[in-house]
């Protein structure tokens, strides 16, 4: 696994989206109300909705084109609708860093 800092955790907007690519996969990540970051794929399994622009509440992000409702912690999208998406592991280290752990081999940059 390789750790990469995404970024400062006062750069982080609580409950409001942030954009990583991963080569070529999208990610969206979010500064929970308890402090922690969650990283889940940018895309709603439904109709590929940016979840980067939906509205999050507790653990959850709500689809910003059909309200599908997305956990945070493990990607898996909420009774009654099915599916999931991939959910990427993220830290605050000591100095208040953001670090996301990706499989080896895979860069990142910061899209905004």
């Amino acid at each position: 696994m390789n750790e990469i800092v995404i970024g400062h955790i006062s750069e982080f907007p609580e409950r409001a989206g942030r954009v990583v690519r991963l080569g070529d996969v999208e990610l969206a990540l979010f500064k929970l109300s308890d402090g922690s970051v969650r990283a889940v794929e940018n895309r709603c399994p439904h109709k590929n909705g940016k979840l980067s622009e939906g509205i999050v509440c507790d653990h959850h992000v709500y689809c910003p084109l059909h309200d599908w409702k997305i956990d945070l912690h493990d990607g898996l999208v909420q009774a009654p609708d099915e599916g999931c998406v991939a959910a990427y592991t993220t830290l605050v280290d000591g100095a208040g860093n953001v670090v996301l752990r990706v499989p080896e081999g895979i860069g990142a940059r910061k899209v905004s």
